[in-house]
């Protein structure tokens, strides 16, 4: 019996049985490690890690491997979701150390917390170039013994150069028009014309460099318009993206985006349904709709408690074989289908050999106009006819054993998830499946308010009634930014004030006066340094959306000190930025509103009046990613946003009030001009 089973993690919870003796990051392994004068042994990983299960399966559960690891290490486990600054650190050592990083991740520390050597995922026995973990915990074992001063060394000079990569960046050109053009150019010169995406495989979908691009359409920018259209259309062929229950998985194993890692991630389905949804609003090619409405309707079914909570992700692996929940056999799909077989069979190159050992990923192989000509239908025959055998194969496939779910809830995620269903619920045109978006939306901020915020101070994980203790950067941002999203769906005052309380908190815990943000709080665990990352990752910097938080609340309210520490984090990254656009694409789109004149609308109402949804119907039509809106009836509560104060009704009927760039336009009272003015 190890010490993980009060765990809020499922991850952790998955290796309570193990024979290993593990702990959890603790002032107490660490006591244990100076008093027996043992090294630790620290991986980290999640639960949805295919190679996580794997090193697990052959080495933890290994009744061997465990006694030796008992006996000399004191092991710790920790889940990179619920701690990303444990993360981000000693993933800065296994860099520095190994040249790459991944999960699991194996770091060996000293007592005091200074790694000394890491890596990522050890075979049982020696293969694919790697020692045997067993002759890796041998070797460390024996140098800890042996050569101490060895030890020493490399954890001081280690420990000195995560230290010193912690540093602040020197601050940079200032952002222009032009450099962000230069972006765009730069974006083009790396993009894979040929079969959509960045780089070679594995191939990650990249939701904010598609975002900061749909903000430069929006600008007119027609490069930028085809890049970030060409990217989500081929990522939704099918393969990444689940055709049949919607969802997409985490990256592409190949070039064609047809074979994924089968896990499924919050954060990943949160930002690429928004990117879906942006798209759809610049080009109103409904294909993108379908494509972020099956998103957003498969995070409702498969990933959502019945609290309003987001679960965190689904495994690739169904027993113990990955990806087997989601492929397909020739003959089943033919059985399903029965009439409509021949249809499905060449919209998907459905082959009696598959296309994956031996089994079958759906991947679109011909449009819907190739097939309306070739069997002589409508085209939108053919998409009522495909979506009725999406259905009825996920019906066949629910009778199979699903993979596990991390049930766990964070903050960050769900924040962006609920940024999603806000944005969705103002602007899709089907009223019905908007208000039953908006609906969830307002459920999960309700929850995160609550159940994650306990004693009126926000935490970063929850999971059966239990909240964790710790809460970073990226869970304040994320989480201001869907309140500020909410507000604009709804505009019930209190999502609107609890952010302005949040955004003035996180300020306090966690901003740095040389400029930006700490990762961590002020008031949170001393660690080896006290993290400080700029560039994006799979879920923006907690720097880059503390920027677009404070970035908006200018625009809602007026107050030059959200402006000043903005201007002030943005001049930090704009040499690397501009260098690195894919790295640091949520800090572009921040430097877009910065750089735009933002439209700043107040909509003031007679209570009761419905005629206002035409006058929000009109503002939600089109993609503006530089207005913020702000309505209520007349007069606005004491609670309301500044934007609305001092703005009386004109004519006694529905009045608006355009700003931009400090300068306010004549209160109207029509659709046509509103239309003008924006």
């Amino acid at each position: 019996m190890n010490h993980l089973n009060n765990s809020t993690s499922p991850y952790l919870l998955q290796h309570s049985d193990n024979p290993v003796d593990w702990y959890p990051w603790s002032a107490e392994a660490f006591e244990k490690a100076r008093a027996e004068n043992k090294p630790i042994f620290l991986s980290i990983g999640y639960a949805a890690c295919h190679w996580c299960h794997v090193m697990a399966h052959e080495s933890f559960e290994d009744k061997s491997i465990a006694d030796l690891m008992n006996e000399r290490f004191v092991s710790i486990k920790v889940d990179r979701e619920e701690r990303p600054d444990l993360d981000a650190i000693y993933m800065a050592a296994t860099m520095a150390l190994t040249g790459s990083g991944g999960w699991p991740m194996s770091v060996f520390l000293t007592p005091d917390r200074r790694p000394f050597y890491a890596g990522t995922y050890f075979p049982p026995m020696s293969r694919y170039n790697l020692p045997s973990f067993h002759d890796v915990l041998t070797s460390i074992s024996d140098t800890w013994r042996n050569d101490p001063a060895e030890v020493e060394r490399v954890s001081v000079k280690l420990a000195d150069h995560i230290q010193r990569q912690a540093v602040s960046p020197n601050r940079g050109p200032v952002f222009s028009q032009g450099l962000l053009e230069d972006a765009v150019k730069h974006l083009n010169d790396g993009y894979d014309w040929g079969l959509g995406g960045w780089g070679q495989a594995p191939k990650f979908p990249q939701p904010m460099t598609i975002e900061f691009l749909l903000r430069r359409a929006s600008r007119s920018d027609e490069l930028a318009a085809r890049i970030a259209m060409h990217a989500l259309r081929a990522m939704a062929k099918g393969g990444m993206f689940d055709v049949v229950g919607g969802g997409f998985s985490r990256y592409s194993v190949d070039n064609f985006w047809r074979t994924p890692h089968f896990e499924k991630m919050l954060y990943d389905n949160a930002q690429l349904a928004l990117a879906y949804l942006h798209v759809w609003q610049v080009s109103h090619d409904p294909f993108y709709k379908r494509i972020a409405a099956g998103t957003l309707d498969f995070v409702l079914r498969e990933m959502t408690n019945s609290e309003g909570g987001f679960y965190s992700s689904l495994d690739a692996d169904s027993e113990k074989v990955e990806g087997k929940f989601y492929v397909w056999d020739y003959e089943e799909i033919q059985r399903t289908l029965g009439s409509d077989f021949e249809l499905f069979k060449a919209a998907y190159g459905v082959t009696l050999q598959g296309n994956w050992e031996g089994k079958i990923i759906l991947q679109r192989a011909m449009d819907d106009s190739t097939l309306a000509a070739g069997f002589k239908l409508e085209p939108e025959i053919v998409v009522n006819k495909l979506a009725d055998c999406h259905s009825r194969l996920l019906a066949e496939r629910e009778a199979r054993i699903r993979p596990a779910t991390d049930d766990k809830v964070l903050t960050c995620w769900n924040s962006l998830m609920l940024r999603t269903f806000a944005q969705a619920s103002r602007c899709l045109d089907d009223k019905k499946i908007a208000s039953r978006y908006l609906v969830m939306a307002e459920r999960n901020a309700e929850f995160l308010l609550t159940s994650l915020r306990p004693d009126g101070r926000l935490r970063r994980a929850w999971r059966n009634g239990q909240a964790g203790r710790e809460v970073f950067l990226e869970d304040y941002g994320a989480l201001i930014l869907a309140l500020l999203e909410l507000y604009q769906a709804d505009f019930n005052n209190r999502w609107f004030t609890s952010a302005r309380e949040l955004a003035d908190e996180m300020i306090a815990r966690f901003s740095d006066p040389k400029g930006g943000f700490f990762d961590t709080p002020n008031d949170g665990e001393s660690l080896l340094v006290r993290p400080k990352d700029f560039q994006d990752n799979a879920v923006p910097s907690g720097n880059a959306l503390a920027c677009e938080v404070l970035l908006k609340l200018a625009a809602f309210t007026d107050d030059g000190k959200y402006r000043d520490l903005a201007e002030k984090a943005l001049s930090l990254v704009s040499d690397s930025a501009l260098r690195y656009p894919t790295g640091f694409a949520c800090w572009l789109s921040a430097a877009d509103f910065a750089l735009a004149d933002v439209k700043q609308v107040a909509l003031l109402h007679v209570a009761q009046d419905e005629n206002i949804q035409s006058f929000l119907g009109l503002i939600n039509a089109e993609f503006r990613p530089n207005l913020v809106v702000a309505s209520c009836a007349y007069p606005p509560a004491a609670d309301a946003p500044a934007l609305l104060v001092d703005r009386p009704l004109k004519e006694n009927s529905i009045t608006a009030y355009v700003c931009e760039h400090f300068v306010c336009k004549l209160p109207i009272n029509s659709l046509q001009e509103l239309q003008e003015q924006l």
